[in-house]
């Protein structure tokens, strides 16, 4: 069993930076893919971005080259730039093992 606790989550203005955390426990081996999912009011849960445990990265069209996804070992982290009011959501951290485990969730508010 993986339990998956997240942080990072809070405010930030237009154009400002949050860094994710999402650290996985109860596995002694490396999780095959970790990655963050986003769902905003009114809105299905959607891919933010992945990485394997070799480091393969995918990542959705609306975040490319503002997100990047990084992980050690189990812990993954998602360091969100120049982030925008639509990027709003409640964050979620996902594990992909024996089968799939989701975190809590974080909220993110982009505001000014």
């Amino acid at each position: 069993q993986v339990q998956l606790v997240e942080s990072g989550g809070g405010l930030v203005q237009p154009g400002g930076s949050l860094k994710l955390s999402c650290a996985a426990s109860g596995s002694i081996f490396t999780i095959n893919v970790m990655g963050w999912y986003r769902q905003a009011p009114g809105k299905e849960r959607g891919l933010v971005a992945t990485v394997t445990g070799g480091g393969r990265t995918n990542y959705a069209e609306s975040v490319k080259g503002r997100f990047t996804i990084s992980r050690n070992k189990n812990t993954a982290y998602l360091q969100m730039n120049s982030l925008k009011p639509e990027d709003t959501a409640v964050y979620y951290c996902n594990a992909l093992h024996d089968k799939v485990y989701w975190g809590q969730g974080t909220q993110v508010t982009v505001s000014s």
